[in-house]
């Protein structure tokens, strides 16, 4: 549904505790949202109230503030849902280079496809506050791997394609499993779990990055992941005789079989990072001939073949503003691949820059968008309510309706213009600190308060 105008519509965490949420009490109060311009994700109210209550959201239409309820004045604003960044690396890399501190990449040929990022989740990230700045609320965090995505941090293992120790494939053709978080832990009140939903997809690469693990071309990857899906079929089917050892041996570890069941047998989608226009329509014939559910990633090539990705009815994750023939995969790399996907019926979310910390650019990229011929209805879309559709999540999150979340951001002016601001954020119905670590370090020292310099500078 797109975003129609309704005059008269129907109802971080950083290392400070400063930055977490606000106290559970408050989260359970009564907040009245009132006089703003409301998007609700699928449509317009203007001069709207959004009332929430424990976490959720009881009621969105024009009517007024229910007695007794906190009121908060947004004449002149911009009320709208939290935006949801996908393709992620939020809360699971804090420096990409410094491996102690990137939970995102996984070299272990046991464990390939059972990879499973919501184990390394970090409440405490630094990147979590300033992602809230740009109005993220929600992220879909994935694992990286070669080609990309999981925070944006590539890494090629071409060199080291083939069959590991044990027999196992080394590196597997799977990065492993994605999990959606929220960007509200309470840290004052003890509550540090941002997991919202552990392996909602299964992750792995196709296009020139998939050719090089599986050992050079093309049509390796399909074969082999063709064979790798045969392989799970027939462990499913008979994990009594794998037990006794009386199975043949397979090409991949018990953990990893069975982690990859669920997409093997449709239940489970699969992203896949492809870029070429005809890479893009071979996955499409691999999905199709395998019965496996897929979303795009990447899709630089896109526009090219729109009408078979609207026919295969496959969501895509995209960056708008990759528009450089950066290699031989982008040469058809333009900025209206966004517009030409959602004329045709495509449903696609959109990107920030970076996995963790260039989230915030999120809305920016869908500003650009609108100006290369997205509607601005579909931009919206395309950063609330279209990533929860396509994670399995409709109406639990991304959109201002009763009984969705309480993820709510009141802004200066329009969201998608660079200089409106995130004034206030509620994430799970309770409000969050409007600053982030980067905010507090300036602030100290440029003041010169307490504790801007050590004790022994000070006498």
């Amino acid at each position: 549904m797109r975003l129609k105008s309704l005059i008269l519509g129907a109802v971080c965490a950083a290392a400070l505790p400063v930055l977490g949420m606000a106290t559970p009490a408050f989260a359970q109060s009564l907040t009245a949202i009132t006089g703003g311009r409301v998007l609700t994700g699928t449509s317009v109210i203007e001069n709207g109230t959004v009332v929430i209550q424990n976490g959720r959201i009881v009621s969105v239409g024009t009517g007024p503030a229910p007695t007794g309820a906190r009121v908060i004045d947004a004449r002149g604003k911009v009320v709208a849902p939290g935006f949801v960044a996908v393709d992620s690396g939020l809360g699971g890399s804090e420096i990409s280079s410094v491996t102690g501190s990137n939970d995102l990449r996984n070299g272990a040929n046991t464990i390939s496809a059972s990879f499973d990022v919501s184990y390394g989740l970090d409440p405490w990230s630094f990147t979590l506050p300033v992602a809230r700045l740009g109005g993220i609320t929600r992220a879909i965090v994935v694992p990286s791997h070669a080609g990309g995505g999981g925070g944006g941090h590539a890494h090629d293992d071409s060199d080291f394609a083939g069959v590991g120790h044990g027999g196992f494939q080394s590196p597997g053709l799977f990065a492993g499993q994605a999990a959606v978080i929220h960007l509200g832990p309470n840290l004052e009140g003890g509550g540090t779990d941002i997991l919202v939903r552990p392996r909602v997809a299964m992750v792995a690469p196709f296009g020139e990055a998939g050719a090089g693990i599986a050992g050079g071309a093309r049509g390796a990857q399909f074969t082999q992941f063709k064979e790798t899906l045969a392989e799970v079929r027939l462990y499913a089917r008979n994990k009594a005789a794998y037990d006794r050892a009386a199975l043949r041996d397979l090409s991949l570890s018990r953990a990893d079989l069975e982690a990859l069941i669920p997409v093997a047998n449709g239940t489970m989608p699969l992203i896949v990072t492809v870029r070429r226009a005809a890479d893009i329509l071979q996955v499409l014939r691999l999905a199709r001939e395998e019965g496996v559910r897929i979303i795009l990633d990447g899709v630089e090539e896109g526009w090219l073949v729109a009408d078979q990705i609207a026919a295969a009815n496959v969501p895509v994750l995209l960056n708008p503003i990759s528009n450089l023939p950066g290699n031989l995969e982008t040469r058809a790399a333009r900025m209206q691949n966004a517009a030409a996907l959602d004329a045709v019926g495509v449903v696609i979310a959109i990107k920030g820059n970076d996995g963790a910390h260039r989230v915030r650019e999120t809305r920016y990229n869908a500003g650009n968008a609108v100006s290369h011929g997205l509607p601005y209805d579909a931009a919206i879309e395309a950063i609330t309510v279209n990533p929860a559709r396509i994670f399995g999540m409709a109406g639990q999150f991304g959109e201002l309706r009763a009984g969705a979340a309480a993820d709510v951001v009141i802004w200066s002016g329009d969201p998608l213009e660079p200089l409106s601001d995130a004034e206030t954020i509620f994430i799970g119905g309770a409000e969050q600190a409007p600053t982030s670590r980067q905010f507090l370090l300036r602030d100290r020292y440029a003041s010169g308060g307490e504790g801007a310099m050590p004790p022994a500078y000070t006498r």
